[in-house]
């Protein structure tokens, strides 16, 4: 998170995202703290088994956080970017040591990729 940058026509690069799409794995107490606290909206299904706790608690269990499934949708889509990136054996394995070696790799894969219908 620290090392987010993105640009702006004008002005200085933001640093803090709107919201951080991630998986079930990441629904833990502390993530959401991390992100509450910088003011990003998190975008992470609650897995089953703390709904269950929830629920089990009652009235003690507390609000669910909030969850937007239209959203969460946009994931898929990098996820499905990220799975024909590694599709390319040298960028699935990580056999390049210089990151420079990594990035040109990338860029090439994602060349042939939107150049391909």
């Amino acid at each position: 998170m620290a090392a987010v940058r993105v640009p702006r026509p004008i002005g200085r690069p933001r640093t803090r995202p709107e919201a951080v799409l991630a998986d079930k794995a990441y629904s833990s107490r502390a993530i959401r703290a991390h992100l509450r606290r910088r003011g990003i909206r998190a975008v992470i299904p609650v897995p089953a088994d703390q709904q269950a706790n929830r629920r089990r608690r009652g009235r003690a269990g507390g609000r669910p956080p909030a969850f937007d499934p239209d959203a969460y949708k946009q994931r898929n889509t990098v996820e499905r970017c990220i799975n024909r990136l590694k599709q390319w054996r040298g960028i699935a394995m990580r056999t390049d040591k210089l990151a420079q070696h990594y990035l040109a790799g990338l860029h090439v894969a994602a060349i042939f990729i939107w150049s391909t219908p």
